[in-house]
């Protein structure tokens, strides 16, 4: 397991940041592992074997494990995924859920073929229009952003920076798109997600502990 960002942000309830690359090299996720510590975001990434990159409980459990070290309490969590890491996002944060722990949202960054569900908010960013529109009749979420001109699939988690596009979002009369860049649409929905998580005070709302909970002593 990973952590990064300030320490001194590692608050009882400070919103946190889960990683969850997908089968590629670990070097690929340096780029996003930078922009968060640009955004003075604590993260955790982790260390996934070939069948945690999928597994929503491994993933779940590696996270309940670092997270009681370093906190009284679970603290709201934001799952990032990409690729094949998304079926890893999605389902770890239905387990923390599932626990009663509180969920900020997902972020699936071109999880082609990956269903959304749960009740957090969840976001989609894809590196070109088949993936994103494709991707839309599985759960388009709450917000959506797709390259223009597209990109290499490796580019968009790689190279977020430089990867421009459309990011269209709810508004009051109904949806609005902004051209963007993927590391922007990232950075922006992590503070749209932390002050949501601290206006909104989320909590620990579950009556049952998972093992590993107990242990660590949630």
């Amino acid at each position: 397991m990973v952590s990064g960002g300030p320490q001194a942000l590692y608050g009882e309830m400070t919103m946190r940041v889960v990683l969850c690359p997908g089968f590629h090299p670990a070097e690929l996720t340096q780029t996003m592992q930078a922009l968060l510590d640009q955004q003075a975001t604590p993260y955790l990434l982790p260390a996934a074997s070939q069948t945690g990159v999928v597994s929503g409980w491994h993933i779940a459990e590696a996270v309940a494990r670092d997270v009681a070290a370093s906190a009284a309490a679970p603290p709201p969590l934001l799952f990032i995924g990409f690729s094949a890491g998304v079926v890893g996002a999605v389902g770890a944060a239905q387990v923390w859920q599932q626990w009663g722990y509180p969920v900020a949202g997902v972020v699936a960054v071109d999880g082609w073929g990956v269903p959304l569900g749960g009740t957090f908010p969840q976001h989609r960013l894809s590196h070109d229009g088949f993936t994103g529109y494709s991707s839309a009749w599985l759960g388009g979420g709450d917000s959506c952003f797709v390259a223009d001109p597209a990109v290499p699939h490796l580019d968009l988690w790689r190279s977020p920076h430089t990867t421009t596009g459309w990011w269209s979002q709810p508004v009051p009369n109904g949806r609005r798109a902004t051209r963007t860049t993927a590391s922007q649409v990232i950075c922006r929905l992590i503070q749209q997600t932390r002050a949501i998580a601290e206006t909104q005070s989320l909590l620990y709302t579950g009556d049952a502990v998972p093992p590993l909970g107990k242990k660590s002593g949630f």
